[in-house]
């Protein structure tokens, strides 16, 4: 697949789009909010745990919602 064919459709922003925005903010704020408490926590593995779930779960909900099927050239 070439990069050049992945279209994002901006007008296509829904409540799911807001919801994956909303679990992307919330995974940075968890992970910054943790450390600012617990400074000697910072590699710690469960907080990387939860973080990651938070974030790839945000950037995939926002890459799927508004994702843009192409149109094939005939």
């Amino acid at each position: 697949m070439k990069l050049d064919m992945i279209k994002i459709n901006r007008k296509k922003f829904n409540i799911f789009t807001l919801i994956s925005l909303l679990l992307l903010i919330a995974g940075i704020l968890f992970y910054i909010s943790w450390i600012i408490r617990f400074p000697n926590a910072w590699a710690d593995i469960g907080i990387y745990s939860i973080t990651i779930i938070f974030v790839l779960a945000g950037l995939l909900g926002i890459l799927i919602t508004l994702y843009e099927v192409p149109e094939e050239k005939v």
